[in-house]
């Protein structure tokens, strides 16, 4: 740490801790703590000013980000620097938003266009009638299409697509019940073209489809890979291989060729409008300066929490049924990101990072979890995300009572009760977070998953670690791996476990 990172730690570190009432007492607290920033689906509200950010920790922060090189970092990912590190890689996931290095860009333009031709002809006809997709993949390659597609085909779709993600069988079985053969096809992602899981169902939808009658199964199959060779030499003519560059992440990827499924389900020109709103947070990203920049002020109150109060957790609740699966993205977003001890030099790091991320759906989630955000020893900073637009044509009411409710939630977190009677006290003072989007489509849901990626990226860099490498995955893979071959041994416990489950 250098001395001048150490001295941003101090001093924020030294901060009077006032309460949330206190801190409303600033008739102003809104105004610089709320903001509305205009997208192309729509305006979105970000609202911080229920979190202990003040003047004080604004400018504290915003000190920090001078002393990490917050600028220059994030400078140097959209030139298209080098800046993963550890696997000596840029990260250009914005480029496939029109948004980085030219030459990266254009590269992508011209991957999009190939990617909307056989989009084009697959509607067309080019492959016979085509009413299914099973897209199969996992981590980056399933999560953020699953939730693209949950989020904004409710309505219909062109083609009907099932993600298929889990190892476990009876996932693929699931799928396989609501497809017919003959009208089915198969994407495989997988930015490696070698991922265990993903080529196993491959494998398997291989296996259903010529016994149900396909002649040519590798002919249904459509193969998004930052590898195409590897996908041509497993069996896929090349007209069907959808590349990505080697320089987009695994869960920054959905932007790429693994956004196929939604393109598919939902028609070229509404996944360009994904694109666009993406675009546009890029921008304000790219553009804006201190505690004004959206992602990098949501994470000074991350930080605040994280490290300056020893918050482990950090819940995430969507009041819109249509992002149910929001809180599973983030999840793999934030914490496969952020879940590092140890910097991009190595060294140890300074103090906590990630917290756990978490959530649900409102108002599930207040007959489930909210008792302990309300009463409960932890202090968990909490999301909300919901939609003024109602997403359903039933009654109004429907729709009223849920943000009222999203509403009432964070009102109620903040201000508490007090009670004579202990188990009705409510301590209050606990933070929470709005984005209140004017509607859900394509381009706002495009510009919520930027804001996090960014969100995300800042925090790294406050920490000075390194977001984009994901090694704390590989060692339980490779000890699978291992199972079964001679010479491996286990602890006793794992042994036992083998034995009684007939793989020793």
């Amino acid at each position: 740490m250098s001395d001048a990172v150490a001295a941003a730690w101090a001093n924020l570190n030294d901060l009077p801790r006032p309460s949330l009432a206190q801190l409303f007492a600033d008739p102003g607290r809104v105004d610089v703590l709320s903001s509305r920033l205009e997208l192309p689906g729509g305006a979105i509200r970000f609202d911080w000013s229920k979190t202990h950010l003040d003047a004080a920790h604004l400018a504290g922060f915003t000190a920090l980000a001078e002393a990490t090189g917050f600028r220059r970092m994030r400078g140097a990912m959209f030139a298209g620097e080098k800046i993963n590190v550890t696997e000596d890689r840029a990260v250009e996931h914005a480029a496939q938003r029109g948004v980085g290095r030219d030459s990266s860009v254009e590269e992508a333009a011209a991957l999009h266009a190939r990617m909307a031709g056989l989009v084009a002809a697959i509607h067309g006809g080019a492959l016979g009638e085509v009413r299914h997709l099973i897209h199969i993949g996992i981590g980056g390659s399933a999560l953020g299409p699953a939730l693209a597609l949950d989020a904004l085909t409710r309505d219909g779709s062109v083609v009907d697509v099932h993600v298929v993600a889990n190892i476990d069988g009876c996932a693929l079985e699931a799928a396989f019940a609501r497809c017919d053969p003959a009208t089915t096809l198969i994407a495989v992602a997988s930015k490696t073209f070698t991922t265990t899981e993903t080529m196993t169902n491959a494998a398997s939808a291989l296996a259903w489809l010529r016994e149900n009658g396909v002649d040519d199964p590798y002919g249904r199959v459509i193969a998004l890979t930052a590898y195409p060779d590897k996908a041509v030499e497993w069996g896929v003519d090349e007209t069907r291989v959808l590349p990505f560059g080697e320089s987009v992440g695994g869960r920054y990827s959905l932007w790429s060729s693994i956004g196929f499924p939604i393109a598919l389900a939902l028609g070229w020109d509404e996944f360009a409008e994904f694109l666009d709103g993406a675009a546009a947070m890029d921008r304000h990203f790219l553009e804006t300066d201190g505690a004004d920049n959206l992602p990098l002020r949501a994470a000074f109150a991350d930080l605040t929490y994280a490290r300056l109060r020893g918050c482990q957790t950090r819940a995430v609740f969507a009041y819109d049924e249509r992002l149910r699966l929001f809180p599973s993205y983030l999840q793999q977003l934030e914490m496969e990101s952020n879940g590092k001890a140890v910097k991009a030099d190595g060294r140890p790091v300074d103090g906590a990072t990630a917290p756990i991320t978490w959530g649900g759906v409102g108002t599930d989630a207040q007959h489930a979890v909210f008792q302990l955000l309300h009463q409960g020893t932890h202090v968990v900073p909490v999301d909300f995300i919901a939609c003024i637009a109602a997403g359903d044509e039933l009654s109004p009411e429907h729709h009223r009572n849920l943000l009222a409710n999203c509403f009432a939630q964070g009102a109620a977190l903040m201000a508490g009760k007090t009670s004579d009677d202990p188990a009705r006290a409510y301590p209050g003072d606990r933070p929470s977070a709005t984005i209140l989007c004017e509607d859900l489509n394509a381009a706002t849901l495009g510009a919520l998953i930027a804001f996090h990626e960014h969100r995300t990226f800042a925090n790294a860099v406050l920490m000075e670690i390194n977001a984009f490498d994901q090694f704390g995955v590989e060692l339980g893979k490779e000890i699978a791996k291992s199972i079964g071959t001679e010479g491996a041994a286990f602890d006793a416990s794992t042994t036992a476990l083998l034995a009684e489950a007939g793989l020793a």
